[in-house]
Order: C-alpha cells, then sequence, then structure tokens
C-alpha cells in the first residue's frame, strides 16, 4: 500500500516515533516482552510532547453488525496507529492486522514496530478514499 505522491502523510510524527523507538532499541536492547517496550515508548512519546491514547478500541461492522472489537496498542495525536511487537521478526500477520485497523478506523497511517532480535519497522497507509463502503467505527 503505498503513497501517490513522494510526500509522506504525517512524516513528522512517524519519524518522531521511529527515533522514539530506536531510542528504546538502544537502551534496552533485546529479549524483553511488548509490554516491556510500550511502557517504555509511551514515557518516550509523552516526553517528546505527543498525546497518547493506549489500547484504543477498534470495532469491525459487517452489514451494520459489530462482528468484532480490537484494541490498538497506540495511538498517537489522534493520526497514526502504532502497532507493538517483541518477535523475532515481522510476519505477514502482523502487516495484515495494521492494515485492518486502519481500515477500521478514520486513522489513515500506522506504523509497524518489532522489537525483535534487530529493531524492524514497517509503515502503512489507508486512505480514508480508500474506505468508501466499509462500515467502520471507532469507540473509545
Amino acid at each position: 500500500m503505498g503513497e501517490r505522491s513522494s510526500v509522506l502523510k504525517f512524516k513528522k510524527v512517524t519519524n518522531d516515533i521511529l527515533r522514539c523507538f530506536f531510542s528504546v532499541y538502544n537502551q534496552l536492547g533485546y529479549g524483553f516482552l511488548e509490554k516491556v517496550y510500550k511502557n517504555a515508548l509511551l514515557i518516550e512519546l509523552r516526553d517528546a510532547g505527543y498525546e497518547i491514547v493506549e489500547e484504543l478500541p477498534v470495532r469491525v461492522y459487517f452489514k451494520g453488525y459489530l462482528v468484532g472489537e480490537y484494541f490498538a496498542d497506540v495511538v498517537v495525536n489522534g493520526i497514526v496507529i502504532v502497532e507493538l511487537k517483541a518477535a523475532e521478526t515481522i510476519v505477514d500477520a502482523f502487516h495484515a492486522q495494521l492494515i485492518n485497523y486502519l481500515k477500521a478506523t478514520e486513522i489513515e497511517v500506522g506504523l509497524l514496530l518489532n522489537f525483535g532480535h534487530r529493531p524492524q519497522f514497517i509503515r502503512k497507509i489507508f486512505t480514508n478514499d480508500r474506505k468508501r463502503g466499509l462500515e467502520h467505527g471507532i469507540h473509545g
């Protein structure tokens, strides 16, 4: 899912999130549980001046019926979903999870951050104009 132009949407915010991600990884290293990395990243993001929402409910609808509820790890400034992992490597299911969170919300940009053996990140976009016809909701 690429951008239609060379300008990245919310570039400054996503770059700052990545800077915080690498700061946490460089200080803590590899091997902790996801929750430890999440707590440290929240500190870094707040120290950088960002507004954070943890465990944002993402409700999935089908034909007007609620069929599932998930929780996005972190939402930064209401515009970027950050999904955290502490796995050996990023797998396709992690990509799909982030894209589905973007589909089910009005948020268009997501970052998948993996605190694995080596730090990895993926940036995804799913623009709202592509969501027309999808029934979605975001409720906190």
